[in-house]
């Protein structure tokens, strides 16, 4: 005889077949479907080292950015200057133990000056992130300009930016800095730009920029020809979409993956690049504070002031790291690759 449903009743009297049935329904339920940004988002969140290292870099981005304004309200005083914080009869050092540490100078004072070093590192990060800022926005919007144009169009055009591309990266760029500072600070201040420190931050920038779009441009060619190949790019061409839509509106937006990995491993670089060029001379001058030349100048003080010297260079290093560590924490998340 043919097993019937009532064959089928567990000994708790439920059916078997609609309990399993129920079971599948159930798990299947729970599993709801992810886009590509939130499995990134999950990926990046299970990174405890990429969390920590990106609520290091918000904590410094605010700071740079509430810096000013606490200037202005005299919570910080970066500029005020302390003579009777410094022994002249010990090389100007900071009077008492461990760099002039105390209550009201957390850090200690600048030797020579007496000025607050908290203050002066605070405000610092402001100049340094907005030099490191600005050209690493020129850099990859230069880069991602020239590379998509490079790669979808192919040719002549590939060909004339390649040869502009290898001929920017044959230049000695250190040597290229300090031969040009010269020259073309004077024709920025020519051209209208305020003389001093306005006319060399704009020029660390525009140099650090001219340098660095290049490698972007490279990666971003690579990335679009892959994607000039792809259905919805034919698509488009079909429909007769222009070639700054299909550029710009088509392909670019398959591009901030790369993008905003490659921004993130920029920013640390150009502001250990602005911190070197100001040990070579080439950048903002005291008493307007960067990160780079607090540190040129507590370079002069490493064996008689070690405490100076510690603090700015912990201060570069602690950006430069969690910025990298952010740049990697993103390019693993977005890799749909990744078993993390």
């Amino acid at each position: 005889m043919a097993p019937t449903e009532l064959d089928l009743t567990a000994h708790d009297g439920s059916m078997l077949g609609d309990s399993h049935g129920a079971g599948e329904v159930e798990s299947g339920a729970s599993v709801a479907g992810r886009s590509p940004r939130q499995l990134a988002v999950a990926r990046f969140r299970k990174d405890r080292g990429s969390m920590i290292a990106l609520s290091i870099v918000l904590f410094v981005v605010v700071m740079g950015i509430l810096a000013p304004f606490l200037v202005k309200l005299g919570v910080l005083d970066p500029y005020s200057l302390n003579p009777d914080l410094v022994d002249p009869t010990n090389g100007s050092l900071p009077t008492g133990d461990h760099g002039g540490i105390s209550a009201d100078h957390w850090l200690g004072v600048e030797p020579g000056t007496g000025r607050d070093l908290l203050s002066r590192l605070i405000l610092g990060i402001t100049y340094s992130l907005f030099i490191a800022l600005t050209a690493s926005l020129l850099t990859v919007i230069i880069g991602v300009v020239l590379g998509i144009v490079s790669g979808a169009r192919g040719g002549r055009v590939d060909a004339l930016i390649g040869r502009v591309i290898d001929m920017t990266l044959s230049f000695p760029q250190t040597l290229m800095l300090l031969a040009l500072s010269g020259g073309f600070i004077v024709l920025l201040v020519d051209a209208g730009v305020p003389a001093g420190n306005p006319a060399k931050g704009l020029y660390v920038i525009l140099v650090l920029a001219l340098f660095g779009w290049p490698v972007f441009a490279r990666l971003v060619r690579g990335q679009v020809l892959t994607l000039r190949e792809r259905e919805f790019i034919d698509a488009a061409r079909v429909l007769g979409a222009s070639k700054r839509r299909i550029y710009f509106k088509e392909m670019l937006p398959n591009l901030w993956a790369p993008i905003l990995v490659y921004f993130t491993l920029t920013m640390p670089a150009y502001v250990s690049a602005e911190a070197a060029l100001s040990y070579l001379g080439v950048g903002i001058t005291a008493p307007t504070p960067t990160l780079g030349n607090i540190l040129t100048d507590s370079a002069n003080y490493a064996e008689s002031d070690f405490v100076y010297f510690f603090f700015p260079a912990l201060f570069i290093a602690i950006i430069v790291i969690s910025f990298n560590l952010l740049g990697d924490g993103l390019r693993d998340a977005l890799d749909p690759k990744s078993d993390q």
